[in-house]
């Protein structure tokens, strides 16, 4: 089963392509047959979160966004590995799994300044832990790859998260040609990674429609166009109630066509969702908008 991974660029507009083989992912998969043994740390269950990522540029800016996940990286516990699910690999075929011992800081836009294209966010891997979440996922088919590395959907955030890049990190890419319930049952069988002190974290926006952004619009509490307010407002009171079964369904929902003009940022949210125990409320850890119509609402389970 070959694995075409997506490059999910942001204010390009670009996609980029990258093949694996059939004969590489069978070779993975052998290895898996063999006892891989997890080195995560036994503790306790480490929550689940959920990041409206918006603009690159927030990774050189000082803002509201910003200096929240920065003290909300104090507040949360030490994760012996974050697991990361971001907009920005989208895969074809199957879902693939980052096992590199040093991932790369991939640059996955264009036309920003260089001061972007010059932060690394310099994580080790955590090539045992993901192996094991190659056999953890049962929405087959799953794939081991060294081919991706860390995102501007992960390292941005995890900048100041964890801005000392020692907590090891992996990604796991979001099957594009599945539907939302797929997505929603692979973060089911994620959750079993939380007792092992895994961090799982989705990186992607709530609302988010780069054609219809108001450029140069003060960040704020409320959206400038009422489709993305309305949107907004209806995933928080699903949430309220813990409705996940209108959450996956959400093209339902009020503003739904131009808020989610394309899924591949509401995906995340929904890996997040079904990582977290149904008994575990959402906590609003930030809320408001950039540029606009960007959803930057921010979720903690647990």
């Amino acid at each position: 089963m070959p694995l075409t991974t997506t490059l999910s660029t942001s204010g390009s507009g670009r996609r980029g392509f990258l093949m694996g083989t059939a004969l590489g992912a069978t070779a993975v998969l052998a290895s898996l047959a063999c006892s891989v043994q997890a080195a995560g740390t036994a503790g306790r269950r480490m929550p689940v979160i959920f990041i409206g990522h918006g603009s690159p540029m927030n990774a050189i800016t000082d803002n509201a966004f910003t200096r929240r996940l920065a003290a909300w990286g104090r507040e949360l516990p030490r994760p012996s590995a974050i697991l990361s699910v971001s907009a920005h690999w989208l895969s074809r075929g199957a879902t693939g799994v980052g096992v590199q011992e040093r991932p790369k800081t991939i640059h996955d836009f264009g036309g920003f300044p260089q001061a972007l294209f010059d932060i690394e966010y310099p994580a080790p891997g955590h090539p045992g832990l993901a192996r094991e979440t190659v056999g953890v996922v049962k929405q087959a088919p799953v794939i081991a790859t060294d081919q991706w590395g860390l995102d501007h959907g992960t390292w941005t955030v995890l900048n100041y998260l964890y801005p000392k890049a020692d907590i090891p990190v992996f990604q796991l890419s979001i099957d594009y040609d599945k539907p939302a319930a797929f997505h929603y049952a692979v973060g089911r069988d994620l959750a079993a990674l939380r007792n092992k002190g895994v961090l799982v974290m989705g990186s992607g926006n709530v609302v988010h429609n780069l054609r219809a952004t108001d450029r140069g619009t003060p960040d704020g509490l409320r959206a400038s166009r009422p489709w993305a307010q309305s949107f907004d407002d209806a995933v928080k009171s699903a949430l309220a109630g813990r409705d996940d079964r209108a959450l996956v369904d959400y093209a339902k929902l009020e503003g739904a066509s131009t808020a989610v003009a394309t899924p591949d940022h509401y995906y995340p949210f929904l890996y997040a969702l079904g990582a977290a125990g149904s008994s575990e409320r959402a906590k609003t850890v930030y809320e408001g908008f950039q540029s606009g119509t960007l959803s930057m609402r921010c979720l903690q389970f647990g």
